[in-house]
């Protein structure tokens, strides 16, 4: 089971649509269960250490340094743990033209984040949860 917040998958759904007829992809980050705060009762059922998705890096981000050094600036140095990738002409897979992460969300239109799926890296499905949570305001000091 793969839990990622609602907040997110209305995002990517947004990121999808706006880059059709071009495909999406774009990496994603976990935040620990325990840190999330919402209304969602499943919060409590899932346990503080489970990963759920919170975040997504801009695919440009650091475009001009990676294009030059070989860097990849768009993905912070611990990584991203799943990615998403959109398909505007399908299908509602993992395919071999796809970047892998150790899970991959895949949306093909009509673009709706309650038809997100979610699949192992072998391309196996895996059930996909949306939380109604959101993670902890971060702040640069």
């Amino acid at each position: 089971m793969l839990y990622a917040t609602a907040g997110l998958l209305d995002v990517l759904v947004e990121f999808a649509t706006d880059r059709e007829p071009q495909e999406a992809n774009v990496p994603l980050a976990a935040t620990p269960a325990g840190e999330l705060t919402g209304t969602d009762d499943r919060l409590a059922d899932i346990g503080p250490d489970t990963s759920v998705l919170t975040h997504f890096y801009l695919p440009d981000a650091g475009g001009a340094v990676s294009s030059v050094f070989g860097v990849d600036l768009g993905t912070p140095s611990g990584g991203a743990q799943a990615r998403f990738v959109s398909h505007p002409t399908g299908p509602l897979a993992v395919t071999k033209e796809d970047d892998l992460a150790g899970a991959v969300l895949v949306a093909v239109p009509p673009w709706d984040a309650e038809k997100i799926r979610a699949f192992d890296r072998r391309g196996t499905g895996v059930e996909l949860v949306g939380l109604d949570a959101e993670p902890p305001v971060e702040s640069i000091e």
